[in-house]
């Protein structure tokens, strides 16, 4: 049976009318943010900034100021009482990076042969790519603030605790014990830097985070001030010692970035390798864990998490594109420690 024209439903047209993929086009932008953000740990754990233009921002940093039992009849104001603090400032500066992408291209006639859809695996990978970039960035700034000296006159600078040798240390991570030992010590540390108690954290290796969920760890066989903090079921540790932990595999890669991306990352237009470098390059190899405040780094955006797709009618194809423009840099040391061995 013959049949005369059709009326199609175009599922990717809007109201029927225009262009024929003006649809398609949301599925990749939402299939790469919301990979983003599952796959990023980072994105809450530090200072975030966001610039309608220029190349850089520009972050305050401010000193404290000293009490004095006052004398009855001294001049609280006169400069040699003693009263009157001299609050220093001093200020940090980011500058925003290149372009960071990820990008791919399909061939129409491959897509046509093939039996499974492919662009919400690409577009997943892609949103994957930029957050393990991401990650991998601010983890080193991180790891840099810790070797950073202070940015306030007479103050502190970021903290590094040397398994087996610092005061109070254990000699590894071999144990759930040890593991507990250490965050406690990491609060210590950020006491004394007079780090403010909230919004504080430590990002594990998966690891050494499932040994605090071992048969023999403390760390769950107790009370707790809420029925959220953790437990086995789960596999979730939410705290210890005020400290919240994070578990993550871009840990383990800080250690083992490919020769290529160290190369990208010397061009970076950050400098936080903290005692030397360039970009986001640092010696990651000796790094157990992270921890800190969230007041320890910043990111300055420029632009968002941004995906483009189009066809391109010469190569038969489309390509697929996710990408943005970040800088990352140290803001307080004080609040930054790293675990080495």
């Amino acid at each position: 049976m013959a049949y005369g024209d059709v009326t199609v439903s175009n599922l990717g047209q809007i109201n029927a009318a225009g262009d024929k993929d003006a649809l398609f086009l949301k599925v990749f932008a939402n299939e790469v943010l919301t990979t983003f953000e599952e796959f990023n740990v980072m994105k809450d754990l530090h200072t975030v900034r966001t610039i309608s233009s220029g190349k850089s921002a520009q972050f305050p940093v401010t000193g404290v100021a000293t009490a004095k039992y006052h004398t009855v009849g001294e001049d609280i104001l006169e400069s040699t009482s003693g009263y009157s603090s001299q609050i220093k400032h001093a200020e940090k500066t980011i500058n925003i990076d290149d372009v960071l992408l990820a990008a791919t291209f399909i061939a129409n006639i491959e897509e046509m042969k093939n039996h499974y859809d492919v662009r919400s695996i690409y577009s997943k990978e892609l949103g994957k790519a930029l957050a393990k970039r991401f990650d991998l960035a601010t983890m080193k700034t991180l790891a840099a603030a810790a070797d950073t000296s202070t940015t306030i006159s007479g103050g502190n600078g970021g903290v590094t605790i040397n398994l087996g040798t610092t005061t109070g240390a254990p000699a590894d991570l071999s144990t759930a014990a040890n593991i507990i030992d250490t965050i406690t010590l990491v609060a210590q540390k950020l006491d004394e830097n007079d780090v403010p108690s909230d919004d504080r954290f430590a990002i594990l290796k998966p690891k050494e985070y499932y040994q605090l969920l071992g048969a023999n760890s403390t760390a769950i066989d107790r009370d707790f001030t809420n029925a959220n903090a953790g437990a086995l079921d789960s596999g979730v540790i939410a705290s210890i010692a005020g400290i919240k932990l994070y578990k993550s595999n871009h840990l383990v890669d800080i250690s083992v970035a490919e020769a290529s991306q160290d190369q990208d990352d010397d061009n970076a237009k950050n400098d936080v390798a903290g005692t030397g470098g360039t970009g986001y390059n640092i010696d990651g190899s000796t790094i157990e864990f992270l921890a800190g405040h969230t007041a320890a780094i910043g990111t300055v955006k420029l632009m968002d998490l941004t995906t483009e797709s189009e066809y391109i009618m010469t190569k038969q194809g489309t390509a697929l594109v996710a990408k943005y423009a970040m800088g990352h840099g140290v803001l307080r040391p004080e609040c930054a420690v790293r675990v080495v061995t």
